[in-house]
C-alpha cells in the first residue's frame, strides 16, 4: 500500500436538483494509487476495508446521485473530467491513481473522458444496494434517505482510522 495521502475536501451546498450531502465533503485522494494494474490494487483495498458491490466501469454522463449509499470511485486508467454537486457544482480533472469519496446525496457526473478510462466503484458495507436518482423531483423522500445513511466504518483505501473516518465524523 501507497503512503497515507491526505484528501482535498469540498462540501457542496444543494443544488435545485441535487441535495448533496449537508453534512459530509467530498474527498478526493489525489494519486493514492500509482503503479500499474490499479483497478486489481483499488479492488483489493475496497475488499479490505469493508467496500464491496464492486464494479468496474466509466462514470455516467448525466447527473445523477445516490440516496441510499456512499460511493468510492477509483480511477484505474485514463483521466476524467467530473462535475459534482449538480449544475451549480465544482468540475474536477481527475487521472490514473486518484480517488474520488461521494457522500450519499452527491450529484456527479462525467463531462469528458479518456477512451481507456476504467474506475472502480465501491460502497460501504450494508450499502451495495444503491439506487440512482437523477433529480431531487424524480426521487421522492431522497433526502429523508440521504440523512439516514450511516457513516463508512473504514475509510475506503486506509481503513479504520483513515482519513474518511476522521473527517466525516468531525
Amino acid at each position: 500500500m501507497a503512503k497515507q495521502t491526505q484528501p482535498e475536501i469540498f462540501p457542496l451546498r444543494a443544488d435545485p436538483m441535487m441535495p448533496n450531502n449537508p453534512r459530509l465533503p467530498v474527498l478526493v485522494y489525489r494519486g493514492a494509487l500509482s503503479g500499474t494494474v490499479l483497478a486489481d490494487r483499488f479492488e483489493k483495498a475496497f475488499e479490505r476495508n469493508g467496500w464491496g458491490g464492486l464494479w468496474r466501469d466509466g462514470i455516467y454522463n448525466y447527473h445523477h446521485f445516490h440516496s441510499t449509499s456512499h460511493e468510492a470511485l477509483g480511477i484505474a486508467t485514463g483521466a476524467v473530467t467530473v462535475m459534482l454537486g449538480g449544475k451549480s457544482g465544482i468540475t474536477l480533472r481527475l487521472k490514473a491513481g486518484d480517488l474520488l469519496v461521494l457522500p450519499a446525496g452527491t450529484g456527479h457526473c462525467s463531462l469528458a473522458n479518456a477512451k481507456n478510462l476504467v474506475v472502480v466503484g465501491a460502497y460501504p458495507a450494508g450499502q451495495e444496494d444503491y439506487d440512482i436518482c437523477r433529480s431531487l423531483k424524480k426521487c421522492p423522500g431522497a433526502k429523508a434517505h440521504i440523512e439516514k445513511v450511516p457513516l463508512p466504518e473504514a475509510d475506503p483505501l486506509y481503513g479504520r482510522g483513515g482519513p474518511l473516518t476522521k473527517i466525516w465524523r468531525k
